[in-house]
C-alpha cells in the first residue's frame, strides 16, 4: 500500500498546490474558475477525445462492467436517500445526499490519475464509468429536484436533460471519438500532435484545479458530510466490488478499474448543481472538501487492496 501511496501522492499534491496558490493569494478564484473551464472545455476533452478516436466501442461496451458499477451506486444511492429521508430532510436535499454519496470525480481525477497509474488500457473502462456517471445520475438529480419542486414530470424537464447532456463537453469529446473511430479514418499527425499537446495539460490542469476550487470550501454540518464522505470513500467501492467480484462476470482488470473509480472523492461539478439550485450548497462543499482530504489515505488503500487480490 505504501508504493502505491507513493504514487499517487504526486497527484494530491498538486492538488494542495492549487489550494494554498488560492488560499495564498497567488491565485484567485476568478483565476481558479477559468482554469477549470480550460481544463474542462479543452484540455480534458482533447484527451478523451484521442483516447475514444483510438477504442472500438464493440471493444470497450461491456454491459457486466456497466450493470455492476450502476448495481452498487444505485445501493449505495438508495441507501443514502434513506438514511436522509430518516432524518426527515426535504426530498431536495435527500436527492444532493445521495448524489454525493456516489458521483466521484472520475472527469478531473480519475481519468488522469488512473491512466497514468494503469495505463492508457484503463480509459475505456473508465469512459463506462463516465458514462454511468453522467448520463443517468446527472440526469436523475435534475429529474428529482425539478419533479420535487413542481410536483409532476414534464416534457421540459426531459429537454433540460438532454440539452445538459448534448452541450457537455466530455460526452461530446467521447461521441465524437468513438464515431472517428467507427469511420476507421486515419489520425492526420498534425491533428494527433496538437491532441497530444492540448490534451497534456489535462493531468496537471484538472488537479490543480480541483485544489483551487477547494480553497473556497468550508467544513459545516460535520456528522452529515462525514457520513456522506464514509458512504463514497468507503461504501461504494465495498458495493461496487461486491456486485463486480461476486454477482457480475467481470475480468480482474475491470473490477479494479471499477472499484478503484468508485473509492475516488466527490465530484466538483454536484458542488455546482447545488449552487445553481440554491440546494444545500454548503453541505456538498464540506462533503468535497472532506472526502477529497481523506481519500489520499482511502483511495491508496483501495488501490493497494485491489492490486493484491
Amino acid at each position: 500500500m505504501f508504493e502505491v501511496f507513493l504514487q499517487t501522492l504526486p497527484f494530491f499534491a498538486i492538488i494542495g498546490l492549487g489550494y494554498f496558490a488560492v488560499r495564498k493569494g497567488v491565485f484567485d478564484e476568478a483565476a481558479a474558475a477559468y482554469l477549470t473551464k480550460f481544463v474542462f472545455y479543452f484540455a480534458l476533452s482533447a484527451m478523451l477525445f484521442r483516447f475514444s478516436a483510438n477504442l472500438q466501442l464493440s471493444e470497450i461496451l461491456d454491459w457486466n462492467v456497466i450493470m455492476a458499477y450502476l448495481a452498487g451506486t444505485c445501493l449505495i444511492y438508495a441507501l443514502a436517500m434513506g438514511v436522509a429521508l430518516l432524518r426527515r430532510q426535504s426530498f431536495e436535499i435527500t436527492a444532493f445526499e445521495a448524489q454525493c454519496a456516489v458521483i466521484g470525480n472520475t472527469g478531473f481525477l480519475g481519468i488522469p490519475m488512473l491512466t497514468l497509474l494503469i495505463g492508457p488500457q484503463a480509459i475505456g473502462t473508465l469512459m463506462l464509468v463516465l458514462a454511468v456517471d453522467l448520463i443517468v445520475f446527472s440526469s436523475l438529480i435534475v429529474i428529482l429536484v425539478n419533479v420535487a419542486r413542481s410536483g409532476r414530470l414534464t416534457l421540459m424537464v426531459f429537454r433540460i436533460v438532454g440539452l445538459g447532456l448534448l452541450k457537455n463537453p466530455m460526452i461530446v469529446a467521447m461521441g465524437l471519438g468513438l464515431t472517428w473511430s467507427s469511420l476507421s479514418a486515419p489520425m492526420p499527425a498534425v491533428f494527433n500532435e496538437f491532441l497530444v499537446t492540448l490534451g497534456a495539460a489535462a493531468t496537471p490542469g484538472a488537479l490543480f484545479a480541483i485544489g483551487a476550487s477547494l480553497a473556497s470550501k468550508s467544513v459545516e454540518n460535520l456528522s452529515v458530510s462525514g457520513w456522506i464522505t464514509f458512504c463514497k470513500l468507503v461504501l461504494h467501492p465495498l458495493a461496487v466490488a461486491g456486485f463486480a467480484l461476486f454477482v457480475f462476470d467481470i475480468g480482474a482488470f475491470e473490477a479494479t478499474i471499477i472499484i478503484a473509480a468508485a473509492a475516488l472523492p466527490v465530484a466538483g461539478n454536484v458542488y455546482i448543481l447545488a449552487q445553481h439550485y440554491r440546494i444545500a450548497p454548503q453541505l456538498v462543499s464540506a462533503s468535497i472538501l472532506i472526502s477529497t482530504a481523506i481519500s489520499i489515505l482511502t483511495f491508496s488503500m483501495t488501490v493497494g487492496w485491489l492490486a493484491a487480490l
